[in-house]
C-alpha cells in the first residue's frame, strides 16, 4: 500500500509545485532576500530545541521548497532535505543558490533513499507540516529517523494536531463532523493547490494520505527506541481552546541525555 501511495503523491506533488511556490513566496531570488532578512523568524518553533545551528548536521525529510533548510544553513548548519518532488527541489535549489547557501537536495521517496547509509549520522531531524499522512504506516519512517540519528541525536516533528481532525467544518467549533478515528486512505487535493488561480487547478493529481491519532504517533516513535521529551501543543489563532498544531521532541539516548532546551527554554 504505501508504494501506492508513493506512486500517487509523487505524480501530484510534480505538477505545478514550483508555479505555486513562486505564486506565495515570489521568485527563488525574492524568496532568497526575505529568507535572509527573516531567517530566525521560520526557525521559532525549533531554535529553543536545536540551540546554535553553526556546526550542526541536519536532514530535513519531506523538506519540500527548502524554507526551513535554508534558514538553518544561514545560520551555519549542514542541511540535507529529502524529499520526492523534483519541482520541489528545483525551487529549493535554485533559492538556496540565490541566499548563498550549500543545500543538498536528495529528490527521493524518503523510505527508499539511494544508498542511505553513505548519508552518515546527523544531529537533527527535522519534520514538518503535513507530514505523517502520507504514510500507510509509522514504523517505516521512523525507522529511517533513528538510523540516521547519531547518539543524543533528535528528532524534531511539527504537525499538523490531529485533534484538529475532529473539529473540521464545523459550525463554531461546537459540534465536531470529522472522525479522530479515521483510519482509511482517502484522496485528497494536493496542498499547494489552494495557491493556485482556480483555472489552473484543474489537471492538478490528487494525494493519498491516512489520518493518525496522537497515541499512533507517540506509539511508533517509542518504538523506534527514541526517547520522547516534549509533546508541545500549539493553540490555533482561530479559537486558543484548541491545538492547531504540535511540536513533539525526541532523541536517540546515547550514554547521556542531551539537554532539552540547548540555549534554554525561552530562546
Amino acid at each position: 500500500m504505501q508504494d501506492k501511495l508513493a506512486i500517487a503523491n509523487k505524480a501530484a506533488w510534480e505538477t505545478k509545485a514550483y508555479r505555486a511556490w513562486v505564486q506565495q513566496y515570489g521568485t527563488p531570488d525574492e524568496l532568497s532576500i526575505e529568507l535572509k532578512r527573516e531567517h530566525r523568524h521560520h526557525l521559532r518553533y525549533w531554535l529553543k530545541y536545536i540551540g546554535d545551528p553553526k556546526g550542526k548536521r541536519v536532514i530535513n525529510l519531506l523538506g519540500s521548497h527548502g524554507r526551513k533548510a535554508i534558514s538553518l544553513a544561514l545560520l551555519g548548519a549542514e542541511v540535507t532535505v529529502v524529499d520526492i518532488s523534483v519541482e520541489n527541489r528545483l525551487y529549493a535549489t535554485q533559492t538556496a543558490a540565490a541566499a548563498g547557501v550549500e543545500l543538498h537536495y536528495i529528490c527521493s521517496d524518503v523510505l527508499s533513499i539511494p544508498d542511505e547509509e553513505s548519508l552518515g549520522k546527523y544531529d537533527i531531524v527535522l519534520m514538518e507540516f503535513g507530514i505523517l499522512h502520507y504514510f500507510a504506516e509509522l514504523n517505516s519512517i521512523f525507522s529511517v529517523v533513528r538510523r540516521r540519528l547519531r547518539d543524543n541525536g533528535r528528532l524534531i516533528l511539527t504537525d499538523f494536531h490531529p485533534f484538529a481532525r475532529a473539529w473540521l467544518n464545523t459550525n463554531n467549533l461546537k459540534q465536531p463532523t470529522g472522525n479522530y478515528f479515521d483510519d482509511e486512505i482517502r484522496e485528497g487535493e494536493v496542498a499547494f493547490a489552494k495557491l493556485l488561480p482556480e483555472e489552473e487547478r484543474s489537471d492538478l493529481g490528487k494525494v493519498l494520505v491516512r489520518s493518525w491519532t496522537v497515541g499512533d504517533i507517540l506509539t511508533s516513535i517509542g518504538a523506534a527506541g527514541l526517547f520522547i521529551r516534549a509533546f508541545e501543543e500549539i493553540p490555533s489563532p482561530a479559537d486558543r481552546r484548541f491545538p492547531e498544531f504540535y511540536t513533539l521532541i525526541a532523541d536517540k539516548v546515547g550514554i547521556e541525555l542531551s539537554p532539552l532546551y540547548p540555549n534554554g527554554p525561552s530562546e
